[in-house]
C-alpha cells in the first residue's frame, strides 16, 4: 500500500477543498399544510409536528387538557 513520503500541511489540504461549495438545502411542500419545509425532516404548523403528512404530536390538545 502506497504511503505518502511527507506530511501534507493543513494549509496544502484546505487549498485542494476550497471549490467544495455548499448547495442550497432541498424544500419541500407539506401535501396536507401547505408548509414549506426540509426534505426527511418534521415541522411544526398551528401546534401540531408533521412528518410526511401526518399529526406525530398535537399540542393544541395538550394545551386544552391542562
Amino acid at each position: 500500500m502506497a504511503h505518502p513520503k511527507r506530511k501534507i500541511s493543513k494549509t496544502r489540504r484546505d487549498k485542494r477543498r476550497t471549490h467544495y461549495k455548499a448547495v442550497a438545502p432541498t424544500i419541500a411542500k407539506d401535501s396536507t399544510t401547505g408548509e414549506m419545509h426540509l426534505y426527511h425532516r418534521a415541522h411544526w404548523h398551528e401546534g401540531k409536528l408533521y412528518y410526511r403528512g401526518q399529526v406525530l404530536i398535537d399540542k393544541t390538545e395538550d394545551e386544552a387538557a391542562a
